[in-house]
C-alpha cells in the first residue's frame, strides 16, 4: 500500500507515476487527486490513509494512491492533467468543472457505477453531475447553504426573521431604525454569485442562461427584480455601507459584530462561526428565502473518471467503495459536509448541520455551463457598480448581458 502523499509532494509524484498502471508488481495502481474537504490537514491524512488501507484489504489487486491535492490552482492542473493524460485515473470535481471537460470528450461517463443504487441518492445529485443524459461524477458529499440569523436583532427590532423575499424588504426599515442592516450581502466580485446575487435570482424564477445556453437569461424580468431588491434593501438601511466591497467572511464582518442580522447563504460552518461569535443560542437557521420558489446553492462533490486512464475498470471498483453509504457516512462526518445519499446516517452529526440538512431538497448547483465562471467574472462588476450607486438595475444586467453573449458567442 503508498501512504497518502502529503500536500505538494503528491502532485509530482502522481505525474510520473500516472499512466503506467502498474506499480512494480501485478496490482494496478489507481490514482485519485483529492482536496481539503476535510479542512484540518492531520485529519485529513489520517483519514485517506485509512481510506487506502480499507479498500487495498478488499481489493488485493489494486494499489490506491491517494494525492491530497490544495484547493488552490486546481482547475488548471486538472485540465493540464487532462490534456497530457497524466496525473490521476480519478478527480474531484463540482457541477460547474464537468460540463467542459465532457464536452472535450476527457473524461468518461459513470452511470453504471451508481445504477444500482440510484434510487438511494439525491435526485440533485445526480442531475447536477448529468450532460446530455450521461453521468459524468459519483457524488461522494454534498454542499448546501442556508439563511443564517441573530434572532437577538430581530426581536430587538420587533420583527420575525424573514422567510421570504417580501419579508426580507418588509424587515428592512424597522431593523435599519436599530443601526441594523437586515442583509449582510457581500458585493465583493471575488464572491461567488452563488452565496450572492444568484440565490436571490432563482428564488425569483430567474435562470443565468437562456435553455440552449447560447445566450444569458440573468437580465430578464427576475434579474431585473432580484437586483431592484438589494437596490431597495440599501436605500432602505438594510445593507451594510461596504456592501458593494465585503466579503462573505463571518469571523470580523459585521455579522459577527451584531451590525447586520442575517446572510442569506451561508455554510454550517459559518453558523458555527457567528454562535461563537453572538453566542450559539442567538443563532437561527432557516430555510432558503422563498420568491416564487425556494432554491438553496448546494452541489455535489463527485469523483470524476479520466478518460485516459488505464485501470477504469479497478477505478470505478473505487468509485463506488467510496460512494457506499459506510464510507459517506464516515466522510460526512469527517468533512462536515452532506452525504450526497438518503440512506446515510451521519454520526454524531451537529444540532446545526441538522438544521441545515432540512434545505437539501432544495439544493440547485447553479447554472451548469461550460463558461459559466466566466459569465460570473463578466457579471459581478457591474451588480458592483449598481451598488455604488453608478449603474441603475436595468443597465446595469444589460451591460453584463451584452458582455456575456459576446464571450458565449466567442468559442474560445
Amino acid at each position: 500500500m503508498r501512504k497518502t502523499a502529503a500536500v505538494g509532494i503528491a502532485a509530482a509524484l502522481s505525474v510520473a507515476a500516472a499512466g503506467c498502471g502498474s506499480s512494480g508488481s501485478d496490482k494496478s495502481v489507481v490514482t485519485l487527486w483529492m482536496y481539503p474537504v476535510i479542512s484540518d490537514q492531520a485529519k485529513s491524512q489520517a483519514y485517506w490513509g485509512k481510506v487506502e488501507k480499507d479498500f487495498e484489504a478488499q481489493n488485493p489487486t489494486v494499489d490506491l494512491k491517494v494525492d491530497l491535492q490544495p484547493w488552490e490552482g486546481r482547475q488548471e492542473k486538472v485540465t493540464t492533467a487532462l490534456i497530457s493524460k497524466k496525473g490521476f485515473d480519478l478527480v474531484v470535481l463540482g457541477p460547474d468543472q464537468i460540463p467542459q471537460y465532457a464536452q472535450q470528450g476527457t473524461i468518461e461517463p459513470v452511470d453504471d457505477v451508481v445504477a444500482a443504487d440510484k434510487t438511494s441518492y439525491l435526485p440533485n445529485s445526480l442531475s447536477a453531475l448529468t450532460v446530455n443524459g450521461k453521468l459524468y461524477g459519483v457524488p461522494i458529499y454534498q454542499t448546501i447553504t442556508a439563511p443564517i440569523y441573530n434572532k437577538k436583532l430581530f426581536t430587538e427590532a420587533g420583527v420575525e426573521a424573514p422567510r421570504t423575499l417580501a419579508e426580507l424588504k418588509a424587515a428592512a426599515p424597522k431593523l435599519a431604525a436599530k443601526k441594523v442592516a437586515v442583509l449582510d450581502y457581500p458585493g465583493k466580485p471575488e464572491v461567488s454569485l452563488n452565496q450572492s446575487f444568484y440565490p436571490l435570482l432563482w428564488a425569483n424564477g430567474g435562470s443565468v442562461f437562456a435553455p440552449d445556453g447560447k445566450s444569458v437569461a440573468f437580465n430578464g424580468p427576475e434579474g431585473v427584480e432580484s437586483l431592484q431588491l438589494l437596490l431597495d434593501l440599501k436605500a432602505a438601511g438594510g445593507l451594510p455601507e461596504n456592501a458593494a466591497s465585503k466579503g462573505n467572511d463571518i469571523e470580523g464582518g459585521p455579522l459577527a459584530a451584531g451590525k447586520t442580522a442575517m446572510y442569506h447563504a451561508a455554510t454550517a460552518l459559518q453558523a458555527v462561526q457567528l454562535g461563537t461569535a453572538v453566542g450559539a443560542e442567538n443563532v437561527g437557521i432557516g430555510l432558503p428565502l422563498e420568491g416564487s420558489k425556494r432554491v438553496a446553492f448546494g452541489i455535489p462533490g463527485a469523483l470524476v473518471l479520466a478518460g485516459h486512464s488505464g485501470q477504469k475498470d479497478a477505478a470505478r471498483k473505487f468509485a463506488s467503495f467510496l460512494a457506499s453509504p459506510q464510507q459517506a457516512a464516515q466522510l460526512a462526518k469527517e468533512s462536515g459536509f452532506f452525504p450526497a445519499r438518503t440512506d446515510v446516517t451521519v454520526p454524531d452529526q451537529s444540532a446545526e448541520a441538522k438544521e441545515f440538512a432540512k434545505s437539501l431538497q432544495y439544493a440547485f448547483p447553479g447554472d451548469t455551463h461550460p463558461k459559466a465562471r466566466q459569465v460570473m467574472g463578466v457579471l459581478a462588476p457591474h451588480i458592483q457598480a449598481a451598488l455604488l450607486g453608478k449603474e441603475d438595475a436595468r443597465t446595469a444586467l444589460d451591460a453584463a448581458a451584452k458582455e456575456a453573449d459576446t464571450l458565449l458567442s466567442s468559442g474560445s
